[in-house]
């Protein structure tokens, strides 16, 4: 309902007899609700304020808003609470848990389906058809949608848990959620009902969690952080890293000591054993992990992936070491991502076409938990001008090579080499292509090589009407570029580490603006850094930084999910240096440094 933008109508406070009013319906509606609780929900005193809204079908909604953030909404004469309200009462609505990468689809506009609904050991909360219920994510009791059930509990056993069984109304991250403070939702712990039933449950997800593993450890490289005997070592969460608290490292000093010596000759054995590859794929999670753990933060999320690799793996390397994702065995770093992710430690979205990025991180995941950063590793800073130890900056420009599609018009010329309507090809494709065709059929001016006869397919496909009377051969120099111009434009767009990305057009430089606001100040406007794989809050924030001068980002209004960057003053000196010399991306991927000031002028 929320999943997209929605159109506000109306903004006014709730007064005196309007509140006794809403609280008598939050009442009933909600009778688990205590007195005490339904004062705090709907304070006598305190501001409340209730805006009329209409979602993208039209439909009129009301919000009630308590401390900047909504608290409930009502739809058809029905009150709901917002995920806002149950996470201060989450045990409001009977609660079906999910997945955590179910989230980001939710979220997008799509219903809960029942093979997404996780049936615990003491069975599913009993719901009937129309029941309100509240959407958790697996390990936290913190709701994170509110939904209605297409049927009732005993409905969705009969049905062997499949089909749709939620109904969602709201979710975290949708625009109802972004009209608050848009916080995260608190880390709520599992009730604990049966310790016997607990110690059982635990009992059968250790073995269940033995399986998986065993079983993925035939497809997946072994995990170095989890190679180490660290089941007898208690670790706390402090500056980013894991510590031992010295009470508990005094007490199993001995049993540490004794599992290092049992395990140093076993671990020097097999580093002899190890192919370049495994060690390949230990240095890459090595990295993954400590970037995770020490380097990125929530507030750094959506992260483009090819960023994280860069900004953040790259800088957690060990000096005289080298990524390099194709002497891995997964040769592809969004197939490394793909590991990652099927053990439920981050999130990897498409945000933009071709672009992915991580949208999500369990930072409580057991693997990122249990790693601990090598002795003596010294940090590198992961500003974008920082070098690794071989002097290599850490961002590489992408490679854009020009392709070409077959068009409509020209598939004539190209169906003899077997190639159809959409089919891409390089420039130097489309060259062989159109000379074998040429002297296949015996084109070649007999008097003057370097012309060619017209025939009827060639007249077609690269002649207008008012040249097809007049001209009937060409230079070898036009007849090509006239093929290339009818061809369709496209791009590949290759990063590092990544595999190749197609694109539809010429592709588009990052362009450079300056723009006049109020007071005849002026500001320097950069859009389309995502394509060339920068992340625009990183650029801003170097950018602020060097000049001291504010820097923004905003939504750019002709590209959905892409954003630009606006700082104050004509800073395309800046810019260029940053991009041309730091970052090295070749000058004919940036557009409008011309517009810089001259030297030794004032601003």
């Amino acid at each position: 309902m929320f999943a997209r933008a929605l159109r506000v109508r109306g903004h006014t406070a709730i007064k005196g007899s309007e509140r006794r009013k809403l609280r008598a319906d939050v009442a009933a509606a909600f009778p688990s609700l205590s007195a005490e609780q339904l004062c705090e929900l709907v304070p006598h005193k305190e501001e409340l304020n209730v805006v009329k809204v209409y979602s993208h079908r039209g439909d009129a909604i009301t919000v009630y808003t308590h401390s900047r953030n909504p608290v409930l909404f009502e739809r058809e004469r029905a009150l709901y609470p917002t995920v806002y309200t149950l996470w201060s009462y989450p045990d409001l609505l009977p609660a079906f848990s999910t997945w955590p990468p179910v989230l980001q689809k939710l979220a997008g506009g799509a219903d809960l389906m029942l093979p997404g609904v996780l049936v615990p050991s003491c069975g599913l909360p009993q719901v009937q058809q129309g029941t309100l219920c509240a959407i958790t994510l697996v390990g936290n009791r913190a709701p994170v949608a509110v939904g209605v059930a297409t049927m009732s509990t005993a409905e969705m056993l009969a049905a062997g848990m499949k089909g749709k069984g939620f109904t969602v109304l709201h979710t975290y991250m949708d625009h109802l959620w972004g009209f608050g403070d848009k916080a995260y939702p608190p880390t709520i712990a599992p009730l604990v009902a049966d310790p016997a039933e607990v110690e059982n449950a635990d009992q059968e997800d250790g073995d269940k969690e033995e399986e998986e593993e065993q079983e993925l450890d035939h497809n997946l490289p072994a995990d170095p952080a989890t190679q180490t005997d660290v089941s007898s070592l208690s670790l706390q969460e402090g500056n980013g890293c894991m510590q031992l608290t010295e009470k508990e490292a005094a007490r199993d000093n001995d049993a540490v000591d004794t599992a290092e010596d049992e395990n140093l000759e076993a671990q020097t054995d097999a580093e002899g054993s190890r192919t370049p590859r495994e060690q390949m794929d230990e240095l890459f999670q090595q990295c993954f992990f400590h970037a995770l753990k020490c380097k990125v933060k929530k507030s750094e999320l959506p992260l483009l992936t090819s960023t994280f690799l860069r900004n953040h793996m790259f800088s957690c390397c060990p000096e005289g070491q080298q990524l390099d994702i194709k002497k891995s065995s997964y040769k592809k770093f969004s197939k490394f991502l793909q590991c990652m992710q099927q053990k439920n430690i981050l999130q990897v979205k498409e945000l933009n076409k071709g672009v992915e990025s991580i949208v999500g991180v369990d930072w409580k995941h057991p693997d990122i938990k249990l790693f601990v950063v090598p002795d003596g590793f010294s940090p590198v800073s992961n500003t974008p001008e920082s070098k690794r130890g071989d002097g290599e900056p850490l961002y590489h420009p992408p490679d854009i090579v020009p392709l070409y599609g077959v068009s409509v018009k020209m598939a004539p010329l190209f169906q003899e080499s077997g190639h159809k309507k959409g089919s891409i090809l390089s420039s130097s494709d489309v060259r062989s292509i159109v000379i074998d065709y040429v002297k296949t059929n015996e084109l070649v001016d007999e008097t003057n090589k370097n012309f060619v006869k017209i025939n009827p397919i060639l007249c077609d496909c690269l002649l207008d009407k008012a040249e097809q009377d007049s001209i009937s051969k060409l230079k070898w120099d036009d007849l090509l570029s006239r093929c290339l111009v009818q061809l369709q434009p496209f791009h590949q767009v290759t990063f590092f580490g990544q595999e190749p990305i197609v694109r539809k057009g010429k592709g588009c430089p990052i362009d450079i603006t300056i723009a006049q606001r109020s007071s005849n100040k002026k500001v320097t406007i950069i859009k389309n850094l995502e394509l060339y794989g920068l992340e625009p809050q990183s650029v801003a924030t170097t950018l602020q930084q060097r000049v001291q001068a504010s820097a923004t980002i905003s939504p750019l209004p002709e590209a959905k999910d892409r954003v630009q960057v606006q700082i104050q003053g004509n800073q395309i000196h800046h810019l260029a240096k940053l991009l041309l010399e730091e970052y090295r991306l070749p000058r004919k991927y940036v557009q409008g440094l011309e517009k810089a000031p001259k030297l030794g002028r004032k601003k």
